[in-house]
């Protein structure tokens, strides 16, 4: 079967169309750990020129959520990073989805390949935001405040010196976001 005849492209722009960044979620219903690894594998099969395979993943569920804010919090308080209400709503935020991925990016002792390996990352978790819409999810990638927080490095079973590039919320819809309109794409055509 070739490429064409597996996915067909309208089918492919209406899922990129309608996955949506939301929040609204129902935090009882469990995301089981069977999905997750499956989103975490399709994730997998963005382009990574090196071939460093330089995605980390944690699925972070249960009580691990509020420590997970707890981490990040902490070392904001540590680095006098954000107001009072910031550090506040980081220690429970994580806590309003049934599960939170934290996606890490290695790093390489050639610092074009750690920028290469980050975009690498970025690209998996694309790959995962859409494989979650596919499976009925509703999906919220959020970049942490900081990147390198060393006990959410360690809770999530992380190597010292991985970047933390996205905390996605998982979880069951609980209702609808409409899409924003997007500016037609610029595109350049050069011959």
């Amino acid at each position: 079967m070739t490429l064409a005849a597996a996915v067909d492209l309208d089918a492919f722009d209406r899922l990129a169309r309608a996955r949506r960044t939301s929040l609204l979620v129902d935090p009882s219903r469990p995301v089981h750990a069977d999905l997750v690894d499956r989103l975490c594998t399709i994730a997998t099969w963005a382009p990574n020129h090196k071939r460093t395979w330089p995605w980390r993943f944690a699925a972070v569920t249960g009580d691990a959520r509020r420590a997970l804010g707890e981490a990040f919090a902490d070392e904001m308080v540590v680095r006098a990073f954000g107001d009072e209400g910031k550090v506040a709503k980081t220690r429970v935020k994580y806590t309003r989805a049934p599960t939170v991925l934290v996606v890490g990016s290695a790093p390489h002792p050639k610092p074009s390949f750690t920028v290469e390996n980050r975009d690498a990352v970025a690209a998996a978790v694309q790959n995962l935001l859409l494989a979650a819409t596919a499976a009925g999810l509703a999906s919220f990638w959020s970049t942490p405040a900081l990147d390198d927080v060393a006990a959410v490095r360690a809770l999530c079973g992380f190597e010292p010196d991985v970047t933390i590039v996205a905390v996605i919320y998982l979880g069951w819809p609980d209702g609808t976001v409409e899409a924003p309109e997007r500016p037609p794409a610029a595109v350049a055509h050069v011959s």
